[in-house]
């Protein structure tokens, strides 16, 4: 008989601890299923909420629209907004199932990247916003240019806008950590590269393209009767 107990023994303490687990597993499917609804909820209302303040208009006259289809991406900005808002909530219930069940590993990891969505909606909040001031920005210069006679407005336009641009996707990229002062660092050396090349253009084998460019821009003649 107590042959018989000591070979029953682990099979009980198996069935104990399917017993405790089965509970704690019912409450992760739980989670995971609220998760999805709740997922889906909030992914529709954030699309309509979006749609509501006009943001698709915004991000389509900023451009960014224009080039998400242009990569063959069917989704416009908003869905994508949305597609993270889902994955923020259904990440949110991983977490909560994976620790009733007690996977402690998992859930650390999952933890850093539900920390990490947000930071990605914020950084594409920043680039919707700096692109439509870049190109409010380069609409604005090419306008003044025109209007005061300087040729080649649409190039100093362009000009604009894709510095504004650069300094936008900079403070993007430090907003997800991605780089850090590797990034930055390298952006600055660019810039100043970018300069010092067109400073030696201008300096040694440019000066007639530029004496060229600055005629086009303010003529002679229109000096010369603004000093009469």
């Amino acid at each position: 008989m107590e042959n018989v107990d000591m070979l029953l023994e682990p099979v009980r303490a198996f069935l104990t601890q399917i017993g405790a687990f089965l509970p704690r597993l019912a409450l992760a499917i739980a989670v995971l299923i609220a998760g999805w609804l709740v997922g889906k909820v909030a992914r529709f209302a954030v699309t309509k909420g979006l749609r509501a303040i006009n943001f698709n208009v915004l991000t389509e006259r900023a451009g960014i629209d224009g080039f998400l289809q242009q990569g063959g991406l069917r989704s416009d900005t908003t869905g994508i907004f949305a597609t993270l808002v889902y994955w923020l909530v259904i990440l949110a219930a991983l977490v909560i199932a994976f620790n009733s069940v007690g996977l402690t590993y998992i859930t650390d990891l999952l933890g850093k990247v539900v920390l990490f969505v947000p930071k990605v909606i914020v950084a594409l909040l920043i680039v919707t916003f700096g692109a439509y001031f870049a190109r409010f920005i380069s609409n604005a210069v090419i306008t003044y240019c025109r209007n005061v006679g300087i040729q080649d407005a649409a190039l100093l336009g362009t000009i604009a806008q894709y510095a504004i641009m650069a300094f936008v996707v900079l403070i993007a990229l430090d907003q997800v950590d991605v780089g850090g002062e590797i990034v930055r660092e390298s952006f600055l050396v660019i810039l100043a590269g970018v300069v010092f090349a067109l400073a030696l253009a201008f300096g040694l084998g440019g000066k007639d393209w530029a004496a060229d460019r600055l005629e086009r821009w303010w003529p002679k003649q229109k000096h010369e009767s603004e000093d009469r």
